[in-house]
C-alpha cells in the first residue's frame, strides 16, 4: 500500500479504537472494571488514575471490588465514584469498596444504545473526514508534484476502499455494543 494512503488508514485505525474504548466505559449490566478507566482519585496532591492506587477485581457478574493500596485512601475513592457518572453507590467495609450494579431497565437499555449510536455516528463523521483530508491533500500533490490525474485517481480510490472498510467496522463495532447492552 502507497505510505501516502497509509497515514490516512492509520488515522482511521485510530477513531476505531478511540470508538472501542468509549464504549467500553458504557456499562451493560455487567461489572466491567473498565467503566473506572475515568475516575481519578487525588493522591498526596496529584490527580491519579483509580487503577494505579488500588486493585480492581470482578468477584461476582454484577460487582466491581475496589482494594486501595492504602486505607487512608478509602474516602478519596468513595467520594470520586459519588461525583462521577456513573451513578453507582459504593458500599465499603473499611478495607475494600463494593460496586454492585443493579440489573438494567428496558429503557435504561434502549438509552443507551441510542448513546452507542451517537458515537457509532461521530466515528463515521471522522473517518469521512479523514477521507475528505485526504483527496484534499493528493489533489494538492498532484499540483505540486505533477501527478498524473490517473496516480491521483488510484490514490482516491484507495482511500474510499479504507473508509467503506472502517465504516463497516465501526457498524459492526456499534451493533456488537448493542447486542452486549439488550441481552439481558
Amino acid at each position: 500500500m502507497d505510505e501516502r494512503v497509509q497515514k490516512y488508514e492509520d488515522k482511521m485505525q485510530k477513531t476505531i479504537a478511540n470508538l472501542e474504548s468509549e464504549l467500553g466505559t458504557i456499562r451493560a449490566g455487567r461489572a466491567n472494571p473498565h467503566i473506572l478507566d475515568r475516575i481519578t482519585v487525588d493522591y498526596y496532591g496529584t490527580q491519579t488514575p483509580l487503577q494505579q492506587v488500588a486493585n480492581i477485581t470482578v468477584p461476582e457478574a454484577r460487582m466491581l471490588q475496589i482494594q486501595p493500596w492504602e486505607s487512608s485512601l478509602i474516602k478519596k475513592i468513595e467520594k470520586a465514584i459519588l461525583t462521577s457518572d456513573l451513578g453507582i453507590n459504593p458500599n465499603n467495609d473499611g478495607k475494600i469498596i463494593r460496586l454492585v450494579f443493579p440489573e438494567l431497565t428496558e429503557e435504561r437499555r434502549k438509552d443507551l444504545v441510542k448513546d452507542v449510536k451517537k458515537k457509532g455516528e461521530a466515528s463515521k463523521v471522522a473517518i469521512r473526514n479523514i477521507r475528505r483530508d485526504a483527496n484534499d491533500s493528493f489533489k494538492k500533490l498532484g499540483k505540486a508534484e505533477d501527478i498524473s490525474e490517473d496516480s491521483i485517481k488510484e490514490l482516491e480510490e484507495d482511500v474510499q476502499k479504507l473508509t467503506d472498510k472502517y465504516i463497516k467496522e465501526v457498524d459492526s463495532v456499534v451493533e456488537k455494543k448493542s447486542k452486549e447492552i439488550m441481552t439481558v
